[in-house]
């Protein structure tokens, strides 16, 4: 089993960029209908254009540029862990965001 473990994390090492990145893709998609109805709420009495305005630069920009920003820094955190530790903190990590999403309906 360990060597199961260690053939798999040493794959994952090389992924680590990919995986950092839908990481955090994934917990903008679920934090991201939160963030909105807060969004929603806050603007509501603004005109059209400032609400529409602001909505883009959130989703659009702000949303991208937590991805590409977040990503590095989740990848280089994660190279630094043991492989045991990073074939199960990754299953964890996507099991935990996988369960949250489906508590919030997302899923």
């Amino acid at each position: 089993m360990g060597e199961v473990v260690a053939s798999l994390s040493s794959w994952l090492y090389g992924e680590l960029h990919s995986i950092s990145t839908a990481l955090v893709a994934c917990l903008i998609v679920v934090l991201g209908s939160d963030i909105n109805q807060l969004l929603r709420k806050t603007m509501r009495r603004h005109h059209f254009v400032v609400r529409t305005s602001v909505f883009i630069l959130i989703n659009a920009f702000g949303f991208g540029l937590a991805i590409v920003k977040l990503s590095p820094v989740v990848a280089g955190q994660l190279a630094q862990l043991s492989p045991a530790w990073l074939c199960g903190l990754l299953i964890g990590c996507f099991i935990f965001i996988g369960c949250w999403a489906q508590r919030n309906r997302h899923v």
